[in-house]
């Protein structure tokens, strides 16, 4: 039922973010609430109604990737959003999944980076280690889980120059990773810990956003190196899926101590 629950929020979420005007409708008069009616978007998809409401109402299991694949295409779903949606109407088997200690080729990575800051993480943004330079621009940021700490350190919405922005794609981050592995005791337990600790947390949680970073750029404020911006690259591990190496390439005239 669990798994019902999240397909059924997901979906809802993703329907009141449709503008009925842009999907090809007809006027159909005054909406009590933004988005698609569920008949609407059952048309779309190529669904029966009934059908539909039963996803929704979580009397519906095992819809098929037809299925899927039309609500997605009526819903616009992006890549990321799709393999979402599948995984959770079919989650993984097995479906919890922890992260492997750090192999000691990747710790020896970290150490050989010595021009930027590097870091080996986890999906649900758990440092399993970083370089000395991570440690001196990110410092307490980066001491345990950054998420915990981006939600909960009082001190993170002053050194993340766009925190609203980095909130939102953390959060959108970590229910991909809820969604992959749906079973994970330890990934639910910090998103309960979080969304009943972090209101901003708990409302990002509620909008259902999903996503997927490979690259962005991040600015900081740092206590002795003043404001610094870098460009970041997650370099997703073939072998462990679970982990990723972060590497926070200086932008120009941000300077970082030999160290």
């Amino acid at each position: 039922m669990a798994v019902r629950k999240d397909l059924a929020e997901f979906l809802k979420s993703r329907r009141a973010r449709v503008d009925p005007q842009t999907s090809g409708l007809p006027p159909s008069g005054l909406r009590r609430v933004p988005g698609l009616r569920r008949s609407e978007l059952a048309h779309l998809a190529g669904i029966s109604a009934e059908y539909y409401q039963r996803l929704e109402q979580r009397r519906a299991a095992n819809p098929s990737a037809a299925v899927l694949d039309g609500l997605a295409a009526a819903l616009g779903l992006d890549t990321v959003e799709t393999e979402h949606l599948h995984a959770l109407a079919h989650p993984p088997r097995p479906a919890a999944g922890v992260a492997p200690a750090p192999r000691p080729e990747l710790l020896r990575m970290l150490d050989l980076i010595d021009k930027a800051p590097a870091a080996l993480i986890t999906d649900t943004f758990d440092v399993l280690a970083a370089n000395p330079l991570a440690h001196y621009v990110f410092g307490a940021m980066i001491a345990g889980n950054m998420a915990r700490a981006l939600f909960a350190d009082p001190d993170a919405r002053d050194f993340y120059g766009d925190w609203d922005a980095v909130a939102a794609a953390t959060v959108a981050q970590l229910r991909r990773a809820a969604g992959r592995y749906p079973g994970d005791p330890a990934t639910a337990a910090l998103i309960d810990e979080l969304a009943a600790d972090c209101a901003e947390f708990a409302a990002l949680w509620a909008a259902g956003d999903v996503e997927h970073r490979t690259h962005g750029v991040k600015r900081i404020r740092h206590p002795s190196s003043g404001e610094l911006s870098f460009t970041y690259e997650n370099l997703e591990l073939p072998g462990d899926p679970r982990q990723r190496i972060v590497t926070f390439i200086p932008a120009p005239g941000s300077t970082l101590p030999a160290l």
